[in-house]
């Protein structure tokens, strides 16, 4: 059972300035950092962390050895990774002294991925291998259509939201990542029970986990419900909460884990993240975990 995450790769601009830029005005930054992001290239980060075999797929520029070498050196299968003749994602932050922060995203080669290459990656996968997806790539329904084809366990995280979620075959999933936000906008509802319910009614092969923040996550399939507490800890920085969470808990689906213990190894995991700065390197290894 081979893992395949074909998901987005992003540099991240980080400008640290007194207040956030206004409209005509030209400012100092205090401080600048490169760093590697992507919820794609987190959750890679984070399964291959948890002791996962993963392949990335996804497209970067030529202004992209940064996320290769990072990927390659966190023990990621880095090999269906292709170049193309546009910049990589980025994403322009800055952060004020008082850590509000605006972000200018650029999708760059993240919507280079086309259907020929799709064709090329899924070549290498079959039955029963598990494919995780997020949001932030091109061409996402179509790689639900060929994975499902193929008899791949598809898992979808689907963040951000935007209108392209409408186009997704969400039925054909095996199991989805969501938080409330994210729950509320696949089902219609509000409340986590009425969310958990109305999306079993819609799709009722569906496993469903809603991580809700610092007080825990829920588990939901077919006649199996449960809820997991978040660890007390004193939080730091959330960025890869959520990547951490789905990468593990994917990784210890290779594994063949039940799902009450996916769930709460998973949790433990984010718990640790949150006490550290940074995306990426904030996602702890297995051994810190379990």
């Amino acid at each position: 059972m081979k893992i395949l995450n074909f998901g987005s790769l992003n540099i991240d601009k980080v400008y640290a300035v007194d207040s956030i830029v206004k409209g005509g005005e030209t400012i100092d930054s205090l401080s600048f950092a490169e760093n590697v992001g992507g919820k794609g290239l987190n959750q890679s980060i984070a399964i291959a962390k948890a002791g996962g075999n993963v392949y990335h797929a996804g497209c970067i520029g030529k202004d992209g050895e940064i996320l290769l070498d990072t990927l390659k050196e966190n023990g990621v299968d880095i090999s269906l990774i292709k170049t193309v003749d546009i910049s990589s994602g980025q994403a322009i932050i800055q952060v004020d002294k008082t850590g509000q922060n605006c972000i200018i995203l650029y999708h760059g080669a993240n919507y280079a991925v086309d259907k020929k290459y799709i064709d090329e990656v899924l070549d290498n996968f079959g039955a029963d291998d598990i494919l995780i997806l997020q949001n932030e790539i091109s061409n996402i329904d179509y790689i639900i259509k060929q994975a499902k084809e193929k008899n791949m366990k598809i898992f979808l995280n689907p963040s951000p939201i935007n209108e392209a979620l409408e186009k997704y075959d969400i039925a054909s999933l095996n199991g989805i990542f969501v938080n409330e936000h994210e729950g509320a906008y696949l089902s219609g509802k509000e409340e986590v029970a009425d969310i958990l319910q109305e999306l079993s009614i819609k799709y009722p092969d569906l496993e469903t986990v809603l991580t809700f923040g610092d007080k825990g996550a829920y588990y939901h399939y077919k006649d199996e419900q449960f809820f997991v507490p978040a660890c007390k800890v004193n939080a730091v920085d959330t960025t890869a909460a959520g990547d951490t969470f789905t990468g593990y808990f994917i990784a210890l689906k290779q594994q063949r884990k039940t799902a009450r213990e996916c769930m709460q190894i998973a949790t433990k995991a984010s718990a640790i993240t949150v006490t550290r700065k940074g995306a990426a390197v904030a996602i702890p290894q297995a051994k810190e975990v379990y």
